[in-house]
């Protein structure tokens, strides 16, 4: 990949912060491209630096307006983005198992969801267990992944009316993508299943079990472990 394609768009998002958009699509490919950036920052961690906040497409970084100046952090941010992007499909990436009870009340949009599809549960469950997932971006409510690597022939529209209320773990499909609700909450979108993980926790170290950039594998389980894991869980 040459330095050319690695080149960002910069943004002022406030007086401490700067956007950097490196494209204005959802890619796995791109999304990469933000996670190498994101870990080339952090691993010089420069003493201004606050935050890094990555999105499926850019990366906003925050730093200390008080012991440096804008245009300063936008020079140095921009020597990282002229640097090579090979790395970006060697970035270190954690391998996080979600165990996932699909159907019936972990799941109830999973048998509309499989004949919407052309497939039954079993077969969903299966094609939907199998993604090779990442976390591609945290939004919406605190700790909540999105999760890229969905089998496109799973994409499936987000319900015409968002439920009110949908449960802490919820697995679920919306459009092109996968996402857990960390706790519960309305929500729109396709829910199949539930993991008994706490997704996200105020009281830990690090509040967010997933982080951008972790991979995923989803497990199928059942009612007896959901219920054995939540145990564990609240202990």
């Amino acid at each position: 990949m040459s330095a050319r394609q690695a080149v960002a768009e910069f943004e002022a998002l406030a007086d401490d912060a700067w956007l950097l958009r490196l494209g204005e699509r959802i890619d796995d490919a791109l999304n990469a491209r933000v996670h190498a950036l994101a870990a080339r920052i952090r691993a010089q961690a420069p003493d201004w630096l606050r935050d890094l906040v990555p999105a499926y497409a850019s990366l906003a970084v925050f730093f200390d307006p008080l012991s440096v100046d804008a245009q300063t952090v936008r020079a140095w941010l921009t020597r990282q983005c002229d640097q090579s992007a090979d790395d970006g499909a060697a970035t270190p990436a954690r391998t996080i198992e979600i165990p996932v009870a699909y159907g019936g009340e972990f799941g109830p949009d999973l048998d509309a969801a499989a004949a919407e599809l052309g497939l039954s549960p079993t077969q969903l469950i299966q094609r939907h267990g199998d993604g090779d997932y990442r976390v591609a971006m945290i939004g919406f409510a605190p700790g909540f992944p999105y999760l890229s690597g969905l089998d496109p022939a799973l994409t499936l529209p987000r319900l015409a009316t968002p439920r009110t209320h949908v449960a802490a773990g919820s697995v679920a499909i919306g459009g092109a993508q996968t996402g857990i609700y960390p706790r519960p909450g309305p929500g729109g979108w396709r829910l199949l299943g539930r993991t008994p993980l706490r997704l996200f926790d105020a009281a830990r170290a690090t509040p967010s079990l997933l982080q951008p950039g972790d991979r995923v594998r989803l497990r199928a389980i059942g009612a007896d472990e959901f219920q054995a894991l939540s145990e564990d869980a609240s202990e």
